[in-house]
């Protein structure tokens, strides 16, 4: 997503990343309360390199609560930061959280741009909804739209590079497969 995001933010535009767990349980080997803090380190870092914002939810990694008050959370978010439009999960995931991440920001966008709805905050209707390629939610994931990134690629690089997971940390080879995918979709596309 973050790709998408630096496009984005390098033509004028404002980009979040809101994380709903800070993924503290994805290291086999660093205790869940060291890694989250580096995830949302990272977070942070990697946002300000791509010129955006950070925001975080605090739902425990792999129990992300797929229920209307987590729905109403989040689109209490997109009503705060008014998206044009979201980038999210795809729903073909082996993975939970972004099984439960994909129903979230689904039902998220329908409550925020309800305007029946009263919150806090104003409704706001989100024009588009994309989902990002992820090697863990490709099930039946077809890409049917190629952004160019070749402008701010090396920024990207750059900021994903902060994350223990793009460094190998994990034990599958994020730098590797993403950078390699983004020139396959650069060739499908016509971009660099």
């Amino acid at each position: 997503m973050g790709a998408a995001v630096a496009a984005e933010i390098a033509q004028g535009g404002r980009g979040i990343f809101l994380s709903l767990s800070l993924g503290e349980r994805g290291s086999p080997t660093i205790p869940p309360a060291k890694y989250g803090a580096m995830q949302r380190e990272a977070t942070e870092k990697a946002a300000r390199i791509l010129g955006a914002e950070a925001d975080f939810l605090s739902y425990p990694d792999a129990e992300i609560p797929f229920t209307d008050e987590a729905s109403l959370t989040v689109a209490d978010r997109i009503r705060n930061f008014k998206p044009a439009s979201v980038i999210t999960q795809w729903s073909g995931s082996w993975h939970k959280d972004h099984q439960t991440c994909h129903a979230l920001v689904r039902d998220a966008i329908f409550y925020a741009g309800l305007a029946s709805l009263e919150r806090t905050l104003p409704a706001h209707s989100v024009a588009k909804l994309l989902f990002a390629e992820n090697w863990e939610d490709i099930t039946n994931f077809v890409p049917d739209t190629y952004l160019d990134i070749s402008a701010v690629y090396d920024k990207w690089v750059k900021g994903c590079s902060v994350f223990p997971m793009w460094r190998g940390e994990t034990g599958f080879r994020y730098n590797d497969f993403y950078q390699s995918l983004a020139v396959a979709r650069g060739c499908l596309g016509g971009f660099q």
